[in-house]
């Protein structure tokens, strides 16, 4: 199944509301590591986003996931690039 890094890009006119609804958006992010479908994922240092790394069949089925996400929801996400990506070495890798 193929492999998405998916780039959150936040502004700083979401902070608030990101650290009100953060315990949700992690717990949605729990459950998709539980079920499989999240690899990994955390916020960049900086506070500019966030990337994760997710497995889904087909860019579609990403995009529906991915809008089930709180931050999503709650319009706190300014931006999202998503691409397939095809690990070569490491933990990732087929």
């Amino acid at each position: 199944m193929p492999i998405f890094a998916v780039h959150y890009t936040y502004s700083d006119a979401t902070i608030a509301d990101r650290d009100t609804h953060r315990p949700r958006h992690r717990a949605w992010l729990a459950d998709r590591l539980a079920a499989g479908s999240l690899l990994s994922s955390g916020p960049y240092p900086d506070g500019s986003g966030a990337l994760l790394l997710f497995r889904a069949t087909d860019a579609g089925t990403l995009a529906e996931l991915l809008a089930q996400d709180p931050f999503a929801q709650e319009k706190l996400i300014d931006a999202v690039r998503a691409v397939e990506w095809q690990p070569v070495f490491g933990v990732f890798a087929d």
